[in-house]
């Protein structure tokens, strides 16, 4: 289950719902202020940092809910009185969940995921798929493209795919900060896609699978095609850091979503995608 969908399920099914909230932060902590999880009497959803911390506050909210509250505030030093040695002091707000709010949450958290930043990755073969994996995990919103609809059949949960024999359209239509990891079956293909996510001089990461051999390969290709001009300097090739040694697809798409992930931590507030980043692309086929 999708995680919208995830809080959309626990919200209407549950009868009582406290939202703990991160409001202060002194020090050091496991999350930072406006950090929130959902409790009700038997799930959870979301973190506030786990441990003691979280512990307690689970204990606190099913607390509240039980006797009738409607909202509280708890202090916390995070040292050795709660077992935990971050040692920050945190306060939590703690609150129930009327009819108004849970809708207003749902739609909050709604745009949030959908303004989550893009990643296409170009080519659904052993790597793309299991990159495809490692950055469903992540906040991102992961986006598969291939033109073999039984390769892109085998996308994960939570992944979107696009088939398409024109992935250059792709490039074209996508939003404004978004990370581009280009590992087709084709040489040319791959080319042809890294120039057009270089030409719009504001992805937040261009990545090209191959060897330093493959980078020389592609500067030659542009020249050849007349494109020798081109600022290739923020092209990342190889992709998941040089001298990995393992070519196992599971650990390089691990190195490849870690600089990606850092990439678009740069600058979380330019780097973000825009809300319609995959509902707006054409060939798009919904998961």
């Amino acid at each position: 289950m999708r995680e919208g969908e995830a809080l959309r399920a626990l919200i209407e099914g549950a009868d009582a719902v406290a939202k703990v909230t991160v409001d202060r932060v002194e020090g050091s902590a496991p999350r930072d202020t406006g950090a929130w999880m959902l409790v009700t009497p038997t799930a959870l959803f979301q973190t506030i940092g786990g441990g003691a911390l979280e512990h307690r506050a689970v204990a606190a909210a099913r607390a509240m809910l039980s006797e009738g509250g409607d909202r509280l505030s708890l202090a916390m030093p995070l040292g050795p009185e709660i077992g935990q040695c971050c040692g920050g002091r945190v306060t939590l707000s703690i609150s129930r969940l009327g009819s108004t709010e849970r809708a207003a949450l749902i739609a909050e958290h709604g745009a949030a995921l959908a303004s989550r930043p893009a990643v296409f990755v170009f080519g659904a073969g052993h790597v793309g798929l299991a990159l495809s994996r490692a950055l469903a995990l992540l906040p991102l919103c992961p986006v598969l493209i291939d033109s073999r609809e039984a390769m892109l059949a085998e996308a994960p949960e939570g992944v979107e795919t696009i088939l398409t024999p024109l992935p250059e359209a792709v490039v074209r239509d996508a939003p404004a900060g978004a990370a581009f990891v280009v590992m087709t079956h084709d040489h040319a293909t791959d080319f042809l896609i890294t120039r057009e996510a270089l030409a719009r001089g504001d992805a937040a990461y261009v990545g090209l699978i191959g060897s330093q051999t493959k980078r020389g390969a592609f500067a030659g290709w542009l020249r050849r095609a007349g494109d020798g001009d081109l600022d290739t300097s923020a092209l990342i090739c190889p992709v998941g850091g040089r001298g990995i040694g393992d070519k196992r697809p599971s650990v390089i798409a691990s190195f490849v979503a870690a600089e990606v992930m850092a990439r678009l931590s740069l600058d979380t507030a330019t780097r973000h995608a825009q809300p319609s980043a995959t509902g707006t692309i054409r060939h798009a086929v919904r998961r």
